[in-house]
């Protein structure tokens, strides 16, 4: 497939199909399209694994669109504000994401939900005990939130990383969780109880927002159950900014 990204803040993809070609998505992820790209939706792998799916982030059913002729076009939008990167997977490249990484690929790859091999890894680290894992063979488009920051760890470089700050990490990267030293830390520092660890060898790449920080800030905005907005936790949060 061709695509170009464009858009700011709230990025899109255009994908470009010729005759018979198709691509995969997450269900709803389409913005708009051509006439004749026909769209099939089903449970890829049964039940079980479409649930699996589903907790990794992943929507429970995915999306096939597939061009009738040469030069079809379909726009792909992300679903938060942030980037969309491209990722060429093939046996040696690749990765695990956070969740609802996944937005549009080629038919060669796989998408598939994987259990963190380390219980409390996967349990208390941002990115929950269940991650998407994208193999096979192909092109990825994956969303990411806010800005991408892309680091090549070397062999046995670590580095710490709060809380869902994570976007995708070559399989090659130990992925772990460290507790926060100190008691001042843990209740002061603002960071939580855990920090995720990634040791390389690998390539990591990290997202400068995070959908929970951005619902924390917004939550002193939102009316209250009276339908009004509560503007003493708004003039608040302003004057704490």
């Amino acid at each position: 497939m061709k695509y170009e990204i464009i858009g700011g803040s709230f990025p899109a993809v255009n994908v470009e199909l010729n005759a018979g070609e198709a691509v995969r998505t997450q269900s709803g992820a389409m913005a708009w399209a051509d006439s004749n790209i026909t769209m099939e939706t089903n449970a890829e792998g049964g039940l079980l694994k479409s649930i699996g799916r589903m907790f990794s982030g992943a929507s429970l059913m995915f999306v096939t669109h597939r061009s009738e002729q040469d030069g079809s076009k379909i726009t792909f939008s992300s679903s938060f504000p942030g980037s969309i990167k491209a990722f060429d997977i093939d046996a040696e490249h690749e990765y695990f994401a956070q969740k609802s990484a996944f937005l549009v690929a080629d038919m060669g790859v796989n998408v598939d939900a994987t259990v963190n091999k380390n219980f409390w890894a996967g349990l208390l680290g941002g990115e929950g005990f269940i991650l998407q894992k994208f193999s096979g063979e192909g092109t990825l488009l994956a969303e990411i939130d806010g800005t991408v920051v892309e680091l090549d760890l070397a062999e046995g470089q670590q580095i710490k990383v709060e809380t869902g700050h994570v976007a995708l990490f070559e399989s090659t990267v130990q992925y772990d969780v460290e507790s926060v030293a100190g008691v001042k830390n843990i209740f002061f520092g603002g960071q939580g109880l855990f920090l995720t660890t990634l040791t390389g060898p690998g390539k990591v790449f990290l997202q400068t927002l995070t959908a929970h920080d951005m619902a924390q800030k917004l939550v002193p905005y939102m009316p209250s159950s009276s339908g009004s907005v509560n503007v003493s936790s708004s003039s608040s949060a302003s004057a704490s900014n």
